[in-house]
């Protein structure tokens, strides 16, 4: 370890905000978040070949890194003994986040690791079941004190610099306070994901690029902006709106691995204002007016999803370093989604695979991932029939319109995004009528008067 990160004297000066920015991360604007168990080294590099300029590992867990018993965890969230992981000719930039509630613990993890990556970032923004349980990623929003000592602690003890990536409040007023403490503590960027920790699942929704750019305009540190990002153009529109410095997607990259294929870069801004106008706050939702066509679709971003699934296998299996089972098989699931809806016997085939357990070997030599395989060589050839089927129609004539979201749904054959349908509206309670008050006053009326009908919660 000692051989990996240079000596105090030598290291070269600790450089934050816009000059890291810059000078060591190289001016990203294609970032890739991260996904736990899903933003591992062999995803990471199939990334990079399709246009992602930035990645972060997985989160992992500081208090279990910390842990010298847990070393099965340790190889399997960041194998340094393999050597390939943070390999600075093959996997930089890149970006260690950890999550945690003890900064003495989050110190240790990261002093581990600080020689292997380009930053370390801390996760407060999950807003998992297990994140509510730990105490860490988003059920920390409310401890301000804790969140300063765990970046703080960072920033005065790593090498390297310390970053942050975390949801937005209910209002503008508080969100912004919190981003600002955020870098008073020392983090160098800061990453908003424009949803509050109550928008997750079923119950997404929309992202608020309005409280993203208010960030921006408020801080001085570099902002990544995370939320919405289905397709390229939504890039294009997330950097207008937001006047971030770069544009992380999670969900739209995990589906489709070529979302910034063919991307030039994008001239942005390189202080920390902006200079660019504030968009029409209609523009931040990534839903097509029904009034403009939208954008065409760019056909490298776009590419057949079995052929990533492919090329995907074909990294896990050239690598020393262990990929877990589960992450390949859930690469696989979103990949060819669009075509697993209507191939269902090769849906079921993939969800029969048994890999032999947490130790398998999955390189080529080893062949437990030939399932995979065989079952990514006949979608190819059924793709393959229903493209031939449909030869000498543009793309744009082959998407239809998702109705509930009016969302351009591509060729099965190709990768897309998912985006989940909105969650149907509560049942209409029907009027009930106001009960009648039936009194009887025979007792102290004349007889003409004896029933007399009174509606409820009125004056008698």
């Amino acid at each position: 370890m000692s051989s990996t990160i240079s000596d105090s004297t030598t290291r070269p000066k600790k450089l934050g905000g816009y000059d890291f920015y810059r000078e060591v991360l190289r001016s990203p604007k294609y970032i890739v978040a991260p996904m736990v168990d899903q933003s591992e080294l062999a995803w990471r590099r199939l990334s990079r070949r399709y246009g992602a300029q930035l990645i972060y590992t997985p989160m992992i867990n500081a208090k279990m890194w910390a842990d010298e018993s847990h070393k099965h965890y340790r190889i399997n969230n960041f194998d340094i003994v393999s050597g390939e992981e943070g390999d600075p000719a093959t996997d930089r930039p890149l970006i260690v986040q950890f999550c945690a509630n003890d900064p003495e613990k989050l110190l240790a993890s990261a002093k581990m690791l600080e020689g292997y990556c380009d930053a370390v970032d801390i996760n407060l923004g999950c807003p998992q079941d297990i994140a509510k349980k730990g105490r860490y990623g988003a059920f920390l929003m409310d401890d301000w004190d804790l969140i300063y000592k765990l970046i703080n602690t960072l920033h005065t003890n790593l090498s390297i610099p310390v970053t942050a990536k975390f949801r937005v409040f209910p209002t503008v007023e508080k969100t912004v306070e919190y981003a600002k403490m955020l870098e008073r503590a020392g983090a160098q960027i800061l990453t908003c994901h424009g949803r509050l920790k109550e928008q997750r699942g079923q119950a997404s929704g929309l992202a608020d690029w309005s409280k993203i750019r208010a960030v921006k305009e408020a801080v001085s540190v570099p902002v990544f902006a995370n939320g919405n990002i289905l397709f390229q153009s939504d890039i294009e529109d997330c950097l207008r709106a937001t006047g971030a410095d770069g544009v992380m997607s999670a969900e739209g990259q995990l589906y489709n691995a070529a979302l910034f294929a063919g991307l030039p870069p994008i001239p942005g801004p390189s202080s920390s204002s902006s200079s660019s106008t504030p968009s029409d706050p209609s523009s931040s939702s990534p839903i097509p007016s029904s009034s403009t066509l939208p954008p065409p679709l760019n056909a490298e971003s776009h590419p057949s999803h079995v052929d990533l699934a492919l090329e995907y296998l074909s990294i896990v299996q050239s690598l020393k370093t262990r990929t877990s089972v589960s992450a390949v098989k859930g690469h696989l699931f979103k990949l060819m989604r669009p075509a697993l809806s209507r191939e269902t016997d090769l849906r079921e085939q993939m969800g029969k695979v048994k890999i032999g357990g947490k130790d398998a070997d999955v390189s080529l030599e080893g062949g437990a991932l030939q399932p995979y395989v065989d079952i990514c060589l006949e979608m190819k050839r059924r793709m393959e029939r229903d493209a031939k089927a449909v030869e000498g129609k543009t793309l744009e004539e082959l998407v239809t319109i998702d109705e509930p979201t009016g969302l351009r749904v591509l060729p099965h054959w190709l990768a897309q995004p998912y985006f989940r349908p909105p969650p149907p509206p509560p049942p209409k309670k029907e009027k009930e009528p106001k009960p009648r008050l039936s009194i009887n006053l025979s007792a102290s009326l004349p007889a003409a008067e004896t029933t007399v009908v009174v509606p409820a919660k009125r004056t008698i």
